[in-house]
């Protein structure tokens, strides 16, 4: 007896995205900890009016917690979108202003 394989359309699952429930933040801030069993990345905005101040304060508004194999498929998924994003507008900077 041989077992019929799945054709490729049967084999492929459907992903529906209910955004039914879903908020929009905006962040100018992200910072990252972890560990053995997750990744959380907190987000925030900085509000800075002024160049030198000497204290910052960052309003946190999201915690995003993932797993590990979650968090490393989501900077594939980053860093693919920012090099295409660069081949397009050009190289982003991401140093720091001490001026």
């Amino acid at each position: 007896m041989s077992k019929e394989q799945p054709s490729n359309e049967q084999a492929q699952m459907q992903v529906k995205w209910d955004d039914t429930s879903m908020k929009s933040s905006y962040a100018n801030v992200c910072n990252v900890m972890s560990t053995r069993e997750e990744v959380v990345l907190m987000f925030g905005v900085n509000q800075a009016w002024h160049a030198g101040q000497k204290e910052v304060t960052v309003q946190l508004t999201d915690r995003i917690i993932l797993s590990p194999h979650a968090a490393k498929r989501l900077s594939l998924l980053l860093g693919n979108l920012i090099k295409q994003h660069e081949e397009r507008f050009g190289a982003l900077s991401v140093e720091v202003s001490r001026g």
